[in-house]
């Protein structure tokens, strides 16, 4: 790594209910224990944060997935997740990239968060790495540079497909399609067929489709730093 050898910032939902569907929902754990095990086996540090900071709530806890399983019996781990920063008091000068993960939660609380907007915009425009997967692009939505645009507006993004949300029956559920979102915003949107990785590079932003990207969003992260 060059001189940018700060850490990454993961960004995690913290908001725990689908809509009005009562179902639980939170951050997609393997969209953080992925990236996460990339960016450890390159030596980046990696901190956390959440919208409202402390423990955020947790979906795909899936354990039979062996990434999934050796962080989530790690201590060292389960305390970074029990106490995450909150994002609104973290300084982004401090981060090299910020990392937002998916799951459901990320549609409600990312894309109407200060904090969000202010942070993302920050590290951008410093020459940081702005990623995000799955459901985590909804932080985009909204995020504007300095003067005014949309920074996903004439960028190539990947990101939960509408497809994709037809197929889990939640196209009603969430607040907004998050593709058709950000190509309103004005970025191109490259889906490949369901649940099918895809991971996309626009220069310092990195987007990925669906769960099975997280590991390809991460070693974009890796590699983009290392450069």
């Amino acid at each position: 790594m060059t001189s940018e050898a700060k850490p990454v910032l993961f960004v995690l939902t913290s908001h725990g209910v689908k809509g009005d569907s009562g179902q639980p929902t939170g951050f997609y754990l393997g969209e953080v224990t992925h990236p996460l095990a990339v960016l450890d086996a390159a030596g980046i540090k990696v901190d956390f944060a959440s919208i409202e900071g402390g423990e955020p709530p947790v979906d795909g806890l899936d354990l039979e997935d062996a990434t999934n399983a050796r962080y989530w019996n790690n201590e060292e781990f389960r305390q970074a997740i029990r106490t995450t920063g909150k994002l609104a008091d973290v300084d982004p000068a401090s981060y090299s990239a910020i990392f937002f993960a998916g799951g459901h939660g990320a549609m409600w609380d990312l894309p109407v968060s200060p904090a969000v907007q202010t942070v993302t915009r920050k590290i951008f425009e410093t020459g940081g790495v702005v990623a995000a997967v799955c459901h985590g692009p909804a932080a985009l939505v909204n995020a504007k540079l300095s003067d005014g645009s949309y920074l996903v507006s004439g960028r190539n993004v990947s990101a939960f497909t509408d497809s994709e949300e037809r197929a889990v029956g939640l196209d009603k559920t969430v607040p907004f399609l998050l593709a058709s979102t950000l190509v309103e915003r004005g970025a191109t949107h490259h889906p490949a067929p369901d649940w099918n990785a895809k991971v996309v590079v626009d220069g310092r932003l990195i987007t990925g489709q669906n769960p099975q990207s997280a590991t390809g969003v991460g070693e974009a992260i890796r590699d983009l730093l290392a450069a």
